[in-house]
């Protein structure tokens, strides 16, 4: 089942990790779960099992971890897909005694995207603004990988990167690559290098080992090939076997955040709707929104975070409107868990974030969890990891009924507070309450 080239990759992934290089330093593989990483882990697997069969398994010496970063805007389909195929490949990587360690990383907190989008007022991204890729993508992968370089003074990245993906991708292959070596220092990260084993295979030939080898963590590779199926564009035909290199072949859809705005256009999901993934048109038409809003003024304030005028006016959203957006995605959460409860569109701590948020720009008109208990008709509080204030507000008012402003700023203030209880974390605490001390002065002064 596997040709001669494909034989020639493997032995040279098995070279590489057991002569060529006499050190233990690691191999971390970016598995997204895609196409290009599946082959690339399929054919490291395979030579680890050569390595075993030829009766050398002492030479199974250097940990490979398969790092798979999870954005937690990813499309609902890939992440379900990932989860499950993460989960067989711990599971044979144990049984077969391989060296191969399953890692998930995620952005923190502060920098997932409904925390900056709907807690800060980040407008979604564009071209113009892509802030979503690193505070989403690269810190999260790059900090492990900085990680395992002070433990072991230096790493190797393993990735499915391959010329024929386009014109880009192959001018930045061949930048980097020097003749003779396999390994090419990271551009970036220090003491880091980088191997590149599938960059010379075709897409045809990658669809044939996904095909037509068997996965070596027995998983259902037909599943990855119908998702590429279902989800590829309208004017792009997708044959339904590919086994040999006369066949033309799926492949070319791109899978990313399902919030993803730098695009005008997310064909591929529209393109798993148009095949049986109805359930997932909320999201499209959400997504599609968002997009089309990013630029009303009137969701904008004029001035941007640290108070300087915004180019065109276009500063951070404003409080209604980021009230609103979260208002729209938790419907569209609880519609989609009609179809599957295990779906989470945002999480509990991004909850609390946002709201924490809010509370540090001054933003005491809305409460997430008022918001959430009318769509999910629930009694959702969040003290002590949730927000509770009605009880506490109430009293203030009767309290400092007779000068209603002095109640309202002490009930803010209370609030900032609790605010840096919710995030375990009182820095900058003494700042936001005399910033907003300063600003009630300034009112009254005025008034």
């Amino acid at each position: 089942m596997r040709n001669q080239r494909i034989e020639y990759i493997i032995d040279e992934i098995l070279d590489q990790y057991a002569y060529a290089d006499e050190t233990n330093r690691p191999w971390i593989i970016g598995f997204s779960g895609g196409k290009d990483s599946t082959v690339l882990l399929m054919l490291v697997w395979i030579a680890l099992r050569k390595l075993k069969e030829l009766a050398y398994p002492f030479q199974l010496r250097r940990p490979i971890y398969v790092v798979c970063n999870d954005t937690m805007v990813e499309n609902p389909i890939i992440a379900s897909y990932v989860d499950d195929v993460l989960e067989k490949i711990e599971t044979k990587a144990r049984d077969e005694d391989l060296p191969i360690f399953v890692r998930k990383t995620t952005p923190r907190l502060e920098d997932s995207f409904w925390v900056n989008v709907i807690g800060k007022g980040y407008p979604v991204p564009n071209m113009a603004f892509r802030w979503c890729t690193d505070r989403m993508k690269i810190k999260p992968t790059s900090n492990f990988i900085l990680d395992q370089v002070d433990e072991c003074g230096e790493v190797i990245i393993l990735i499915g990167a391959r010329k024929e993906e386009s014109f880009t991708r192959a001018r930045s292959l061949k930048k980097h690559e020097k003749y003779g070596k396999r390994l090419t220092n990271h551009p970036t990260l220090k003491n880091t290098f980088v191997y590149a084993p599938i960059k010379e295979l075709m897409l045809e030939e990658v669809w044939y080992i996904i095909n037509k080898i068997p996965s070596p963590w027995d998983f259902d590779n037909s599943i990855l090939f119908n998702i590429y199926l279902n989800a590829s564009a309208d004017d792009y035909e997708c044959p339904s076997v590919v086994t040999d290199d006369s066949h033309s072949s799926c492949g070319r859809s791109r899978f990313g955040c399902w919030t993803c705005t730098v695009v005008k256009d997310d064909k591929s999901m529209r393109s798993l709707i148009k095949n049986g993934y109805e359930w997932m048109q909320p999201l499209y038409e959400f997504r599609s929104k968002v997009e089309q809003e990013r630029n009303n003024i009137e969701n904008r304030f004029p001035f941007r975070r640290d108070g300087k005028k915004a180019v065109k006016n276009l500063g951070p959203y404003t409080f209604n409107y980021r009230a609103d957006l979260l208002k729209r995605l938790l419907t569209v959460q609880y519609q989609l868990q009609k179809h599957d409860p295990k779906i989470k569109l945002i999480t509990n701590q991004e909850l609390i974030a946002i709201q924490v948020n809010w509370y540090r720009d001054f933003n005491f008109g809305h409460q997430v969890s008022e918001i959430y208990n009318k769509i999910y008709n629930s009694t959702l509080s969040m003290e002590d990891g949730k927000i509770k204030n009605k009880l506490e507000a109430d009293l203030m008012r009767e309290i400092c009924k007779e000068n209603i402003e002095e109640g309202e700023l002490i009930e803010q203030l209370l609030m900032l507070q609790k605010s840096k209880s919710l995030m375990q974390r009182r820095r900058g605490l003494k700042t936001e309450i005399e910033s907003r001390l300063e600003e009630f002065v300034k009112t009254k002064k005025k008034s």
